[in-house]
C-alpha cells in the first residue's frame, strides 16, 4: 500500500514522518555498514590477498569511486522520478554488488564488486535528503539530516565489532551474502511503506533558475563553492580515515591486534553516533540563539586541524580515542549539506545535494587511496611505519589548511557590504 506524498513543507503527519524516516534510515544504515566494512575487514583481506597498502587503499576506495560517478545521474534521476522509485532501483544494484563481492576470485573482482556496491548504495542518503527537502520545514531538515549521520554512524557502528564476531561463523563472503539479503529486505519495506513519488511544480523559464540550467546552475552557485574545497577534502578525508585508514593506524602503529582494533573502530564510531544525536536535539536551539550552520562551520571546522596535528605528534599513543575525537571534531561540516540543499529552488535538490554528495566522495576516493599511496612512498623512501603514516596524513593536514583557508576567505567576502562608489 502506498500513500500520496505530501505537496509543501510540513504537512506530514508526525507517525508518516517517522515511518518515511524509518524506512530510508533502514536503507542509510546498512549503506554505511558495507562502505566502512573494510576497515574490520583491512587485517583478512590483506592476509588472505595479500595486499600492499595501496592495494588496500584502491580496494576500499573502489566503492567511493562507483560512489561518485553515479552522483550527477543520481541527482537528475531524483527530481524527475522522485526518491522513492530511484532509491529501489539503486539498490537492487547493491544487491549484484553484494553477490558479485562474494563470489569473486581474486583482487580484480573484488574491486569491481566493491564498486559496484557503492554505485548501488549511493542514493541511500541523497533520496532521503531530497524527499526532506520536499516534505520539511528547513529546521526539520537539519535535524533529519543529523539524524540520518547518526543513522550512519550506527552503521559504521555494526561494521566493528559485530562483524569482528560474525567473521568466524559466516567468514567475509558469507558476510556479503547476508548483508545482500538485508539490502533485498530494505527495498520491499521501500517499495510498500514510502509515498508514492509525484512531480515537483517546476517555474517557468524567467522565474527562478531554470530546468535547463542543470548542474551549470548548481556549480556557479557561491553557496555551493564555498563549501565544495571543505567538502572534499576535510569531510573526505575524514570519511577515509573513518572508513578504512583509522583501522590499520591502531594495527601497524599503535601494535593492537585485529580484535583490539575493530573495538577501537566501534568506539569511534559510537562517538560519532552521539555527536550527530545530539547535532539533532540542538540544532534548532542552538538556530534561535544566532548560532547559524553556515557559523558554526566557519568557527568550528578548524579543530579538527588542532586534533590532526596533535594525533600525528602523539604517533603511537594516539589511539582510538584520540581517532575518535578527531572524527567528532569534523562533524561541524556536515552541517553543510542541508545549507546547500537550502540554497536551491525543490525541483533543483536532488542535482544540487548529489552534486555535493560528488564532491564529498569523490575526495574520500582521493584521500584514502591517496593516503595509501604515501604510506607507500614513505615506506620507499626508508622510513618506519610510524613516520610513513605522519608523511601520508601530514600532507592530508596540510591540504585541510588550504581548503578551510579558502572556505574562510568565501565567508568573509560573503560577509562584506559591497562597496561604496563615491561620486565626483
Amino acid at each position: 500500500m502506498t500513500h500520496p506524498a505530501p505537496t509543501a513543507p510540513g504537512l506530514m503527519g508526525t507517525r508518516q514522518a517517522l515511518v518515511l524516516f524509518l524506512v530510508f534510515a533502514w536503507a542509510y544504515f546498512l549503506s554505511a555498514l558495507v562502505r566502512a566494512v573494510t576497515a574490520t575487514l583491512a587485517p583478512t583481506l590483506t592476509t588472505d590477498l595479500g595486499l600492499s597498502p595501496g592495494d588496500l587503499g584502491l580496494l576500499a576506495g573502489a566503492y567511493f569511486f562507483g560512489f561518485a560517478v553515479m552522483q550527477l545521474p543520481l541527482g537528475r534521476w531524483l527530481d524527475r522520478f522522485g526518491p522513492r522509485r530511484v532509491l529501489v532501483a539503486f539498490l537492487a544494484v547493491a544487491v549484484a554488488g553484494c553477490a558479485a563481492f562474494a563470489l569473486a576470485g581474486g583482487f580484480a573482482g573484488l574491486t569491481l564488486a566493491r564498486a559496484l556496491i557503492g554505485a548501488g548504495v549511493s542514493a541511500c542518503l541523497m533520496a532521503p535528503l531530497t524527499g526532506f527537502r520536499r516534505w520539511f520545514s528547513p529546521t526539520q531538515q537539519l535535524r533529519a539530516n543529523s539524524w540520518m549521520l547518526m543513522t550512519g554512524s550506527l552503521g559504521m557502528l555494526a561494521s566493528t565489532l559485530p562483524v569482528q564476531w560474525l567473521l568466524p561463523l559466516t567468514g567475509w563472503r558469507g558476510l556479503f551474502w547476508l548483508l545482500g539479503l538485508c539490502l533485498v529486505l530494505s527495498i520491499v519495506a521501500l517499495w510498500w511503506l514510502v509515498p508514492r513519488d509525484e512531480p515537483v511544480a517546476v517555474p517557468p523559464p524567467g522565474e527562478g533558475t531554470a530546468p535547463r540550467e542543470g548542474y551549470a546552475a548548481i556549480w556557479r552557485n557561491p553557496n555551493f563553492r564555498r563549501y565544495a574545497g571543505l567538502g572534499f577534502v576535510n569531510y573526505g578525508g575524514m570519511i577515509a580515515l573513518q572508513t578504512l585508514w583509522i583501522g590499520p593506524w591502531l594495527v601497524n602503529v599503535a601494535g593492537w591486534s585485529p580484535a583490539a582494533s575493530a573495538g577501537g573502530l566501534f568506539i569511534v564510531n559510537a562517538a560519532m553516533l552521539v555527536t550527530f544525536l545530539t547535532w539533532g536535539l540542538v540544532m534548532p536551539r542552538l538556530q534561535a540563539r544566532g548560532w547559524s550552520a553556515a557559523r558554526l562551520i566557519t568557527v568550528g571546522a578548524p579543530w579538527s586541524l588542532a586534533v590532526l596535528g596533535m594525533n600525528l605528534l602523539l604517533g603511537v599513543h594516539a589511539t582510538a580515542w584520540a581517532w575518535a575525537l578527531y572524527c567528532v571534531s569534523c562533524t561541524f561540516m556536515a552541517l553543510a549539506q542541508p545549507l546547500v540543499g537550502q540554497a536551491f529552488p525543490t525541483h533543483l535538490a536532488g542535482r544540487a545535494l548529489s552534486a555535493y554528495n560528488l564532491v564529498i566522495f569523490a575526495g574520500v576516493f582521493a584521500m584514502q587511496w591517496g593516503i595509501g599511496l604515501a604510506v607507500d612512498l614513505g615506506h620507499a623512501l626508508g622510513l618506519d611505519t610510524l613516520n610513513a603514516y605522519r608523511l601520508a596524513l601530514g600532507l592530508y593536514g596540510l591540504l585541510g589548511v588550504w581548503a578551510y583557508w579558502g572556505h574562510w576567505r568565501s565567508a568573509r567576502e560573503a560577509c562584506s557590504p559591497p562597496a561604496q562608489v563615491s561620486a565626483e
